[in-house]
């Protein structure tokens, strides 16, 4: 009779996922398939899957075929598949049922949304820290896989610090911190805090496998957040949706760090057709949200290019997408010849913003940086929270 496979642990199990640094994030509807593919092709050591619905991946076997696809491929490992709920037992049924195809099951405690404070799940457990030992003590006990968990700080890092000893205490191998609070979302998003996630890099047990998330808008910052913070690893989820590349070391080539648009969003189909995922249906669910986000620079120039995304391209017709990137490159192509597409405008060290970044010319991907909110309107929002006073002092200041 063979010996059990012993379970590994916290530190031990990042050492044998190979202690990934730079991690695709978890998000709705959007880290499916080809996306984990094309993020791993682009430097990614782990790949989260979308948020999945525990209740539903449980209970329905057709809900479970239309979110979640896979491939017995290298570039599908390592994979986390995370779960929102508030029920131990059902959490335990939808992971049992992953646990063929991942190497953990993560619990999210992140998600800020109002689906979230409706069905009392993600960022609106977080009062409720009985219920999330519960449910973290049962995964743990009872998988064969580890358990790990994404949460949002507290406003009081004494909260923050005291929140993350319990979950690793109930059974948590990795602890994954957004760094904003839960009111932090859409207008108010802000900046997300390093400083708490340094705080408990000093604050918990050395051995502590910590990840951050927040304020990766280019590949230099992951680097920055983990010499500012100490983590074993940076998340990135909106940067990479805008460019996949954000993964790649910063001492890339500016042509490869900041690919031109067409270029990437081939590379995407391209995956799509390389694995027969045309038909599967997280995949065409997600295409066109993601070709808007990644030609996001251009569409506000070429408005026509545009209106050919949002009318003629359907998820139900998976050549409409290549045809309006194939309408693309010709005018990129188009540009170049009259010289509205320049070698000198490219981006490179000297050419930079007032952030310290490279200046990226429209036709290539770029991040998203969100318009910041007067820090008097932010902290108005915040204060329906109960959020501390040094927190909305810090708001003032516009730490």
């Amino acid at each position: 009779m063979m010996a059990a496979v012993k379970k590994l642990h916290g530190r031990e199990f990042y050492k044998k996922l190979g202690c990934p640094k730079r991690i695709l994030a978890p998000m709705v509807d959007q880290s499916e398939l080809p996306w984990r593919i094309l993020a791993r092709r682009s430097g990614a050591d782990l790949c989260y899957s979308p948020m999945f619905h525990s209740r539903l991946f449980s209970e329905s076997e057709d809900y479970r075929g239309k979110v979640f696809s896979t491939r017995d491929i290298p570039e599908e490992k390592p994979l986390i598949i995370q779960f929102c709920g508030n029920d131990p037992e059902i959490m335990l049924k939808a992971a049992q049922l992953a646990v063929p195809y991942c190497d953990a099951v993560d619990l999210n405690l992140g998600c800020p949304q109002g689906i979230a404070k409706k069905g009392k799940y993600g960022s609106f457990l977080q009062e409720n820290w009985p219920l999330i030992e519960s449910i973290i003590k049962k995964l743990h006990e009872e998988l064969p896989i580890p358990v790990t968990a994404k949460i949002r700080i507290f406003p009081d890092p004494k909260k923050t610090l005291e929140y993350a000893k319990m979950i690793l205490n109930a059974g948590a191998s990795f602890l994954a911190v957004h760094g904003r609070f839960r009111e932090q979302k859409g207008q108010f998003t802000g900046v997300a805090d390093w400083e708490q996630i340094s705080m408990l890099r000093k604050s918990l047990p050395s051995d502590t496998v910590l990840f951050a998330n927040g304020n990766i808008l280019h590949s230099c910052d992951i680097d920055r957040c983990i010499e500012a913070t100490g983590v074993d690893g940076v998340m990135s989820a909106e940067g990479s949706l805008y460019n996949p590349k954000i993964f790649l070391p910063s001492n890339s080539p500016m042509n490869i760090l900041y690919p031109r648009v067409d270029d990437i969003c081939d590379e995407y189909l391209n995956i799509i057709r390389e694995f027969g995922l045309d038909t599967d249906y997280s995949t065409r669910s997600a295409m066109k949200g993601h070709m808007f986000k990644l030609m996001r620079p251009l569409l506000s120039i070429h408005t026509d290019i545009r209106s050919m995304l949002a009318t003629e391209c359907t998820p139900r017709d998976f050549e409409s997408f290549p045809r309006a990137v194939a309408a693309l490159r010709k005018r990129l192509d188009e540009c170049k010849e009259k010289g509205e597409i320049r070698e000198e405008d490219e981006p490179n060290e000297e050419n930079k913003d007032e952030l310290g970044y490279p200046k990226i010319p429209w036709w290539r991907v770029q991040p998203y940086v969100r318009p910041m909110t007067e820090p008097s309107v932010t902290k108005r929002k915040l204060e329906e929270a109960p959020v501390s006073e040094a927190a909305v002092k810090k708001l003032d200041v516009g730490a």
